[in-house]
């Protein structure tokens, strides 16, 4: 059986199993998105990021929308 890669979240640096192979076993796909909120985080950042900072990115976008909205 092959190996996840171990890498940095782009944003908090926590180590990281990273599952492109098998996405729908990633710790990244417990976090839906929605097409917006992708937009907006991935022109943030371009590499992983953890479960936890993506909800955090996830609420910010959510916040500044409710505050901003259209």
């Amino acid at each position: 059986m092959a190996k996840h890669e171990i890498i940095p979240c782009e944003r908090c640096n926590t180590s990281i199993e990273c599952k492109a192979n098998a996405s729908l076993k990633c710790q990244c796909n417990a976090v839906q998105l929605d097409l917006n909120e992708m937009q907006y985080i991935s022109e943030l950042y371009d590499g992983c990021l953890c479960a936890q900072c993506l909800l955090a990115l996830q609420a910010e976008y959510r916040a500044v929308m409710f505050v901003n909205p259209g």
